[in-house]
């Protein structure tokens, strides 16, 4: 899929494990997330 959806976290990082190594993934803050969400 090109887009995918999980239907809860459980979900999401058991299939983000199964593509991804921990060390290829970046945690990060858009400069406007704090406008964005609450």
């Amino acid at each position: 899929n090109v887009v995918h959806g999980s239907d809860s976290a459980s979900s999401a990082a058991r299939e983000i494990a199964l593509h991804f190594d921990v060390g290829e993934l970046v945690d990060y803050k858009r400069i406007d997330e704090s406008w964005l969400y609450e």
